[in-house]
């Protein structure tokens, strides 16, 4: 047989193998450790079957310009936290605000893009709260930016709003004996339009969203109908907080991101003794109907969301969010223990993972590292749990640096909101 024949066989041969091999491999995943500088990688070399890598002619880059409207108490941390760290790998340049404004956009303000820190414009990216306003965000962002958000089912979002900013909301603080119970029960008793704060104790996702969180839609229909087209034009992804990983699989393939870029650590989680276990129905149906129009968007959006898993494909998309929970728990355990633990604060040694804690009566959990930890393995885990104000605070010093000396004069702002509540000091253990 001539050589090129022989060579022709062989390599058919080859293919042949690599198509039984997968075959056998079914929708089994090789996931590899690679190191990469200060990057710890869980990246899927092989794809199931039934779930092929996204396929386009020429293949899309990973997309670097996005802002994420950050919710409150949707796990919008986490999301934050996801995209820090890929800004930071890729050298991306992420918006962060003016210290007028410390960690959040002057919230409850309405966004204006002077709320930036000049040394973090132009950005990349953008993912610290604030409350949305289209044309600020619009002038502030590249134009090819993807807008994505997070919404979580109203009546578990609302007990978390109310244990988490119990000492802060004046509509909170009237009720007695902390009850949700009793809130829910008659919430006119208790709740004052346009106090300071008040935005949390009444339709939290319309306001953010920039909506007007006072309209009801059972005076108003249309009002939450014409909300709802308006997020529609503008976000290109409506995660769901209930359904995590498949929200994560949607937006990298969304930003033709890897596997391994929305990898995560829970971040901002309260203790279990901080939180009602489960919201009996009875309540659950009491916030629902207090936040009517929180409910209208969740409803509408989370059957949206489905219709986008639908069309994916369900059976990938499920499995491809199993094999980020599977890549996911390889890295805490290398980050973090043969058991990784959420611990309350005043465990957490490594100053830089102490999360803030609201209050007294709320515990809010992180994750610390094993003693000894050096080089870039800790490094990459330290930024995985790092909590949001550490992490904006390091992300702004780190991107001054970058910027050298900028000759354009931080903005001032007129009728700056009052300095977001500080930490409480920590009871020394043992009191």
């Amino acid at each position: 047989m001539p050589p090129i024949l022989q060579r022709l066989q062989q390599s058919t041969t080859m293919m042949s193998r690599r198509k039984i091999l997968l075959l056998v491999l079914g929708c089994s995943t090789i996931s590899l450790l690679i190191h990469q500088g200060s990057q710890l990688s869980w990246y899927p070399k092989l794809f199931p079957l039934s779930c092929p890598p996204l396929r386009e002619s020429p293949p899309r880059a990973k997309h670097t310009a996005v802002a994420f409207l950050k919710t409150h108490k949707t796990a919008g941390t986490t999301v934050q936290n996801i995209l820090f760290r890929f800004a930071e790998r890729h050298n991306l340049t992420v918006a962060l605000p003016h210290p007028s404004c410390e960690h959040q956009f002057c919230y409850p303000r309405n966004f204006s893009a002077h709320f930036v820190h000049p040394a973090t414009r132009p950005p990349h990216m953008l993912a610290s709260h604030l409350r949305f306003d289209r044309a600020e965000l619009e002038r502030l962002m590249p134009p090819d930016t993807v807008y994505v958000t997070i919404l979580r089912e109203p009546a578990a979002m609302f007990e978390s709003l109310f244990s988490y900013y119990n000492q802060y909301c004046p509509a909170f603080r009237r009720v007695p004996n902390a009850s949700l119970e009793a809130f829910l029960r008659a919430p006119e008793a208790y709740y004052r339009p346009g106090e300071h704060f008040a935005m949390f104790a009444h339709n939290t996702l319309a306001y953010d969203l920039g909506g007007d969180n006072e309209r009801s839609p059972r005076d108003d229909a249309a009002y939450l109908a014409g909300l709802i087209r308006q997020v529609e034009e503008v976000f290109s992804l409506v995660m769901i907080a209930e359904y995590f990983d498949e929200s994560l699989v949607l937006l990298r393939r969304l930003l033709a991101w890897d596997l391994d870029d929305v990898l995560y650590a829970k971040l901002n989680a309260r203790a279990v003794t901080s939180r009602l276990a489960t919201i009996p129905e009875a309540l659950a149906r009491a916030a629902r109907t207090w936040n009517a129009l929180d409910a209208g968007l969740y409803d509408h959006f989370n059957a949206t969301f489905w219709r986008r898993v639908a069309r994916a494909g369900r059976a990938c998309v499920e499995r491809e969010a199993r094999e980020l929970r599977e890549a996911r728990q390889r890295l805490l355990r290398r980050c973090f223990g043969d058991e990784p633990v959420l611990r309350p604060a005043a465990q957490i040694r490594t100053k830089q993972l102490q999360p803030w804690q609201p209050s007294r009566k709320v515990d809010i959990m992180g994750y610390d590292l094993p003693g000894g930890g050096a080089g870039p393995t800790t490094e990459a885990c330290l930024k995985l749990a790092m909590p949001e104000v550490q992490y904006s605070n390091y992300l702004l010093r780190k991107q001054k640096r970058r910027g050298g000396v900028r000759s354009r004069p931080e903005p001032v702002l007129d009728n700056p909101p009052p300095r977001p509540i500080r930490a409480l000091p920590r009871i020394p253990q043992g009191t």
